[in-house]
């Protein structure tokens, strides 16, 4: 047997904590360690669960109403069921299968429902709990379920078949009864056609034993239960699309697919009593009306005083081509027609009592649309809509984007919707919304939530998502600033998109100043301040920017290093840009191609501003040469410093929205200044654009020509350095401002010079021929290097690094670009260069291919010095690489605490001030001091880049590594973004391989590693966002939002979060039967179905036609789960004494078998003895 030597283990512990010291002074070395900060995240704080989902059903199918608990349930085609109680109680639950809901029954008062599937399965759901869960579930084999009835205080579900058969379940079991009614048996013997599918089934509101079957081919049957036959048959030449009885129980009202409706008296089977076509053309001569629409659903209520309700949905006229659908509403002679916005599922009337015997009282209709629900007043004429409280108005406009904002400032809801409020539609019904079952549920929130929408049409929304629920606050129309098109003819310049050019992209929000900033697909960017006053804006501030720089013909490299950038760029004080109140008249070049045309037009008459959000600058980027501008991939506004900045592929803008001027104006390349690691140069918008990476390519198999001209291009590039802060060419500049690259007037050299310089391209372009061939055969085997699988891919080095994915923040592009784009802006106040002692007012800029470049700010005094000398901003020459497209970036202080951008608090802005008031703003600088400018100087700060790849926190000033994760080697992140959580700080990223994982600050230690969801389509990538406090969403279909949980300690706490949607109620007393109808037997009959129905006297079913399958949530596990803690300890105490009591059974009867041993014993030594006194003898 080999020894166990515990000094070789402790040995190989030592080596392996040595060697794991190691790699951390490798990561962290010890010349430049940094002080240690305490981190208080661990593993334990993390969990991930989904908490609510808000929204519309996505593509409804089914409906159900419980007249008792007031609880409304939706199933939709994806299998998912949508329960709704009063405003605030809701309930999302999924079927495994994902099959569609094709009905919903509700055991009325019982706190159950059934769902029937279009895969043939039906399942209960206990609705006793606040997740509800499958108690029971029966799989039909050889039939095709397609109608259901369950009568009201019934525990015997009928099932109707596509073969035309009815079977009946027993819901307590969910196990199938003998009894069959068989379609042959139904129809008349002599009929030799099959009736078709079930289509109705229910039975006679006065006697329980009689059932009413519809098959789709127009005949319908009343089956005596108790007899099995059939009593009436009644036949109509049409299709039958629903039945409906009067509550009398005398007459049924049938749909047919001709738009007619035919009334039959029970005991008359032989025509019906009434046909009613209610929107066909009566015809002169007694000729039958013209056919119409089918109507797919009929219902008849009857009232105590007056006539009865008739509802139908369609049976519209066939040559009403266009028209809207409709819901049919008759009452006596009155015949009101309302028209829906969209196609009608299906529509429930809701009643004052649950008894189908008594006079039904309707009072509402509920209409589940398409795309929307609707609920309809019968008691007000007119028939008004209820004011629907639930969020269920998301996709009003397709979602665009989407922002999560967590622990906001407490003013800011209310603020939202006091202007929100002023936008509520009039004329809604009086009442209350009637759908109010259920309970509240207790927020353990404290902080509030907000959560921005941008949709396909311009509008923004704000909702109020505190405590898992979901409001809207306040709605802002951006297309408002614009002129739209009122003919075909007259369309704007929106060649960028095909449709939908107001739609927003991007949304930068400053919650403390309420700072707003959208940019929109038409590479428009609209800024807004927040104002409760109401105010008339005679001219609307624009501003056109030229964002594409052009050398004419030139994309030959240099052999040498670019000369670094000019002097900081700054708006000069003399030379102020005018802002315009309406787009440049310039349209077209010298050449004739659209020129300096911004995609959209501005309103040129004054616009009414409602309080809110209102208009503070408009800025659009123009056409250059024939080429229409790229659409902005990145967004940033502060409000302290007046500034904001936005890039797309071609480069980055920045402007002060104080002063209403350009301050920045470069091309991506030019951000290096000579320390652009790729050599490249501007190209002409003209030239057909490489393949990816293409470019590159080029530059690399050029270099051996660039000596033959560096003199030359010196000179070229020295004079597009004087135009990179140009804008619109349109606005009135004076000599002494930067001019265009393009502009005659801006080139320094003399005509023999560019004489010589024509003369070289020529060559150059000759001899740049003779290498295509080798070109071409470079960016083949380098597309089949790209081509490869990531795991298979071999090792680029680091100029490869260009081939990577050019991805925006919002990802609203996955192809291929061999321009480098602005994806990532962050203003901070931090150290802008390794020699800073303090930290000052920067940007830092990130770029698809891994680059953060900063951009240092110099600020004027605050006041109305802010308003007069110009900001001064230069490139600092910092730069900083990652692994992939840059994605989120943010600062810590040396403590480890979240670095906030500075901010200024929100004054109103529309109101005068008092002198006392403006001298005070004279004296005070608004940018507001950051945690970390007051500090001693001595202590630093961390960068904290996260990239698709990799995450880095940089020490700051010295710009060291201090640690370096990589996040995802097979796959790359969708979304990172540096959150607070549980009085720590920690990096959360979502990967397109479905993972959500955390890490924290500033170590980049894992904590979560789950794999949740995979990247299914764009919306997700587009929509999903981390906040503070372990929140996150994402937009799961085109009308709902998921929210979700990354903290552990909300996880625990959403039992109690979340509503109840059972609440104990007593039912209704069943309708008085009177003294005569008791005497005479008129009132209604019951039926003993249990006698009727159970296995004693009907048998039992056939296995093969059936399958049950037991729920996840048994009756005794739910039982248990609904009661809680409770329930937990009861079980674990019944266990307890189940334990002990086996036990004491037990000891009794070890007790008893030592008695039988010493008696045993006993027994033996007197028998021992006894042989031996024999033997003696």
């Amino acid at each position: 047997m080999r020894k166990f030597n515990i000094r070789k283990v402790l040995d190989g512990l030592t080596a392996g904590s040595s060697s794991a010291s190691q790699q951390q002074q490798q990561q962290h070395p010890p010349g430049n360690r940094e002080p240690e900060i305490q981190e208080t995240l661990q593993s334990e704080h993390f969990q991930l669960c989904k908490t609510v989902r808000h929204g519309f059903p996505y593509q409804p199918s089914a409906l159900a109403f419980d007249p008792v608990q007031k609880i409304l349930a939706v199933g939709t085609q994806t299998g998912a069921l949508r329960l709704f109680g009063r405003p605030g109680v809701e309930c999302y639950c999924q079927h495994d299968s994902g099959a569609a809901v094709i009905q919903l029954q509700f055991l009325i008062n019982e706190g159950a429902l059934v769902s029937a599937l279009a895969d043939d399965t039906l399942h209960l759901w206990n609705l006793r709990q606040k997740r509800p869960a499958i108690l029971h579930s029966l799989k039909f084999c050889r039939e095709r379920i397609t109608f259901c009835h369950l009568p009201f205080q019934s525990k015997w579900l009928y099932v109707g078949t596509e073969r035309g058969n009815i079977h009946i379940v027993n819901v307590e079991s969910f196990t199938l009864s003998g009894y069959v009614i068989m379609w042959n048996k139904a129809i008349e013997l002599s009929s030799k056609s099959h009736p078709g599918p079930v289509v109705h089934i229910s039975d006679n509101p006065m006697d329980e034993g009689k059932l009413l079957i519809g098959f789709e081919s127009g005949t319908v049957v009343l089956w005596d239960l108790k007899s099995k036959k059939a009593d009436y048959r009644y036949t109509y030449d049409e299709a039958i699309h629903s039945v409906a009885w009067h509550h009398e129980g005398k007459q049924f009202i049938c749909s047919h697919s001709d738009g007619t409706l035919t009334i039959w008296n029970v005991r008359s089977p032989a025509k019906p009593v009434q046909t009613i076509t209610p929107h066909g053309k009566q015809l002169k001569d007694g000729k039958k009306p013209e056919p119409c629409k089918p109507i797919l659903k009929v219902e008849f209520k009857t009232t105590r005083s007056g006539e009865p309700f008739i509802i139908l949905s369609g049976g519209l006229s066939y040559d009403t081509v266009g028209r809207r659908p409709c819901l049919t509403v008759m009452h006596g002679k009155s015949t009101a027609v309302l028209e829906m916005d969209y196609s009608i599922v299906d529509f429930l009337t809701l009643c004052e009592t649950p008894y189908p015997n008594d006079f039904q009282e309707p009072y509402a209709v509920v209409v589940l649309l398409e795309k929307d629900l609707v609920l309809i007043d019968l008691a007000q004429n007119g028939y008004p809509i209820f004011e629907n409280p639930y969020p269920l108005s998301i996709h009003e406009s397709p979602v665009t984007c989407c922002e999560y904002f967590a622990d906001c400032p407490v003013d800011l809801i209310p603020a939202l919707y006091s202007v929100g409020v002023r936008q509520k539609r009039q004329g809604y019904s009086k009442k209350e919304w009637p759908i109010n079952g259920g309970n509240w549920g207790l927020g353990a929130q404290s902080y509030s939530e907000i959560i921005i929408t941008g949709h396909a049409d311009g509008s923004i929304k704000f909702w109020d998502a505190s405590a898992i629920t979901l409001q809207v606050l306040y709605k802002l129309k951006t297309s408002k600033v614009f002129e739209k098109s009122r003919n075909k003819d007259d369309k704007p310049n929106t060649d960028i998109v095909d449709e939908d050019p107001y739609a927003i992209q991007i949304i930068s929000w400053c919650p403390e100043s309420r700072m707003l900033c959208i940019a929109g697909v038409s590479a428009h960017v609209i800024i807004y301040r927040f104002s409760k006053q109401e105010v008339i804006t005679e001219v609307i501030p624009m501003l056109e920017v030229r964002l594409l720089y052009e050398i004419n013909d030139v994309e030959s490299p240099e052999c040498e290093q670019a000369p670094p950038l000019p002097t900081p760029v700054g708006s000069a004080n003399p030379q102020p840009i005018p802002p315009q109140s309406h787009p440049s008249t310039s349209s077209s070049s010298s050449d004739g191609l659209r020129d300096n045309v911004p995609c959209l037009k501005v309103k040129n008459s004054p616009l009414k501003q409602s309080p809110g959000y209102q208009t503070e600058l408009v800025i659009q980027l123009v056409w250059v040469g024939g080429e229409p501008p790229q659409q902005i991939t990145s967004l940033a506004i502060n409000s302290s410093y007046g500034l904001v900045v936005f890039g797309n592929c071609n480069g980055i803008a920045m402007v002060d929205y104080l002063q209403k001027a350009v301050l920045l104006n470069l091309g991506t390349i030019e951000l290096y200044g000579s320390n652009d690691p790729y050599r490249r140069e501007p190209r002409s918008p003209r030239k057909s654009r490489q393949p990816s990476g293409g470019m590159l390519i080029v530059t690399s198999c050029m270099c051996g020509f660039s000596s033959l001209y560096c003199e030359s291009v010196k000179k070229l590039r020295s004079s597009f350095l004087t135009g990179l802060c140009d804008i619109s060419e349109g606005t009135v500049v004076p000599e002494d401002r930067c001019k265009s690259p393009t502009s005659g007037s801006s080139s320094p050299h003399n005509s023999d010079d560019e004489q010589k310089m024509n003369n070289f391209i020529e060559k150059v372009k000759i001899k740049s021929r003779k290498f295509s061939k080798m070109v071409a055969s470079d960016i083949a085997k380098m597309s089949r290097k790209l081509s490869l699988p990531t795991d298979l891919k071999p090792d680029l080095d680091i100029k490869d690094n260009s081939f990577s994915r050019s991805r925006s923040s919002s990802v609203t592009s996955i192809d291929k670009e061999s321009r480098e784009a602005i994806s990532a802006l962050h203003f901070c106040e931090t150290f802008t260069r390794k020699a800073d002692s303090s930290p000052s007012p920067c940007l830092w800029v990130g770029t698809t291919l891994g680059t953060v470049l900063v951009i240092a700010l110099n600020l004027p005094p605050g006041g109305e010095q802010r308003l007069l000398q110009p900001v001064i901003v230069s490139p600092s020459g910092t730069i900083l690489r990652l692994k992939g497209a840059i994605l989120r970036m943010a600062f810590l202080d040396s403590t480890g605490c979240l670095v906030p951008p500075a901010y200024e608090s929100w004054k109103e802005h529309n109101v005068p001030e008092e002198k006392d008031e403006k001298e005070k703003l004279k004296k005070r600088r608004p940018v507001s001091v950051s945690p970390s400018s007051s500090q001693e100087i001595s202590e630093n700060q961390y960068a904290v880049i996260c990239s698709e790849k990799q995450a880095k926190v940089i020490s700051l000033p010295s710009q060291n590594c201090a640690f370096k994760q990589n996040i995802t080697e097979t796959s790359f992140v969708l979304r990172g973004d540096i959150v607070s959580l549980s009085n720590g700080i920690c990096l959360a990223c979502f990967c397109a391989n479905g993972h959500i994982m955390t890490f924290s600050l500033p170590s980049l230690r894992p904590l979560l590693d789950v794999y949740y969801l995979p990247l299914t389509n764009m919306r997700i990538a587009r929509t999903f966002c981390f906040t503070n406090n372990g929140q996150a969403l994402y937009l799961v279909s085109p009308t709902e939002i998921q929210r979700l949980t990354y903290s552990q300690e909300t996880c625990e706490n959403l039992q109690e979060m979340l509503g109840e949607l059972f609440t104990p109620v007593e039912t209704p007393e069943a309708p008085n039967r009177g003294f005569f109808k008791g005497l005479f037997g008129g009132g209604a009959q019951s039926l003993d179905r249990e006698e009727l129905f159970g296995e004693s006297s009907s048998g039992k079913a056939s296995r093969s036609l059936a399958q049950h399958i037991p729920g996840p949530g048994g009756i005794e596990g739910v039982k248990g789960a609904a009661s809680g803690v409770v329930g937990e300890l009861a079980r674990a105490r019944l266990a307890l004494d189940e334990r002990g009591q086996k036990l004491g059974d037990l000891e009794e009867r070890t007790a008893a078998m030592l008695s039988s041993a010493d008696s045993f014993s006993k027994h033996a030594h007197e028998l021992w003895w006894s042989l031996k006194a024999d033997i003696l003898k």
